[in-house]
């Protein structure tokens, strides 16, 4: 049977019982009679809440996110067209691989004025020395030799000028030693990565004309990871520095580091963790559910969000009595997936219902008159 048709099927079974079986009968608003037969026609199921209900870790939202420092953004050093993107999102990549490569009519002017440079630096070194060897000779002037020494340390810093206005760019120091070595340009400038890690975005498109300082990629060293974890501000207390984070289904240990003092707009506050173990595991950027020790409070319990009944801003669940359900409003305190933890007057050894949660309400809500 599926579910709408079992759904179906619940509610007529109740409104049989309510007209002709006299078995869900009129009762304060706060109580449902439902006899054991109809509890099983029903299909509820019942849980007991226990003192391991009570206690222990609960579940909570977090983000896999890397530490402040680790994301490099590489961004155009010039204005000028991308000519090819050589990796994507989520490569791996090793430092001073070539990431894209970017031509430029300022990169070809840069080589220039280094050529520039590099002719004038030799010339003045050429005749420096030729200028020294004939005041040895005492066929020119000192004042001469000083010039033509005055001149080659003028060119020397023009062409250090040059070689670091090319580095700036991203070009390395062999790229720029072969232009000057070959007087042979490159017509386009790769861009390397300065760290192993893993390619995070790629915004840059072959044939984009981009202008210096645009973001054109980003990449990671994946090493530390941390988790940000989404805590209730109500909870925010009940957590301790250094307590053990785990993630249900892995074989992951983390440790908070720090819990923010900061109330979101979703009333929550953000604690942070160091992945300790296991953090190949993890993924940057992934939503998971982690598990945190919450400290005991009287009437704070562990269930189901399918025991959970909502009437406006309020909410209930059904606990068995000895002639049907009584209903008791619960306070959410934490939520994560399909686990919440409740406060309301519960007890250890309370049954509540945790399937045919809405067969319950229904009725409740139809003898109480509520909508």
């Amino acid at each position: 049977m599926n579910y709408p048709k079992r759904c179906s099927f619940m509610l007529c079974v109740l409104a049989y019982a309510c007209a002709f079986s006299g078995g869900l009968l009129a009762a304060p608003a706060s109580e449902i009679l439902v006899s054991d037969k109809q509890l099983r026609t029903m299909g509820i199921t019942l849980m007991p809440l226990t003192a391991s209900s009570e206690s222990g870790k609960a579940l909570y939202p977090a983000k896999v996110v890397l530490p402040v420092g680790s994301e490099f953004v590489v961004s155009a050093p010039v204005n000028g067209m991308i000519s090819q993107v050589l990796v994507e999102p989520g490569q791996a990549v090793k430092r001073g691989q070539s990431l894209l490569r970017i031509s430029s009519p300022e990169l070809a002017k840069l080589q220039l004025d280094l050529l520039q440079a590099a002719n004038r630096s030799r010339l003045a070194g050429r005749t420096a020395a030729r200028e020294d060897r004939l005041l040895k000779e005492g066929i020119i002037s000192e004042r001469r030799q000083q010039e033509a020494a005055s001149a080659r340390i003028d060119a020397a810093a023009t062409l250090s000028q040059a070689r670091a206005a090319l580095a700036f760019t991203g070009m390395s120091s062999p790229s720029i030693e072969r232009i000057i070595r070959t007087n042979k340009l490159e017509d386009s400038l790769p861009l390397v990565a300065h760290t192993t890690g893993v390619v995070m975005s790629v915004s840059a498109r072959p044939g984009q004309r981009v202008e210096s300082s645009s973001p054109l990629l980003s990449v990671a060293a994946l090493g530390d990871l941390w988790l940000d974890i989404q805590l209730p501000s109500a909870q925010a207390n009940s957590i301790s520095l250094q307590a053990k984070v785990t993630i249900p289904g892995r074989d992951v240990q983390a440790q908070v580091a720090s819990i923010g003092s900061v109330v979101g707009s979703a009333q929550t506050v953000t604690v942070r963790a160091r992945v300790l173990s296991k953090a190949s595991d993890l993924r940057a950027g992934e939503f998971i559910q982690v598990a945190l020790p919450v400290s005991q409070e009287a009437g704070s319990w562990s269930l189901p969000l399918a025991a959970l009944a909502r009437q406006g801003e309020s909410a209930y669940v059904f606990v068995r009595t000895a002639k049907g359900f009584t209903v008791r409003p619960v306070k959410i305190i934490a939520s994560a997936g399909q686990k919440i933890r409740a406060q309301g007057e519960l007890k250890a050894g309370d049954q509540v219902a945790v399937s045919s949660v809405v067969t319950l309400k229904a009725a409740w809500l139809g003898e109480s008159g509520g909508e």
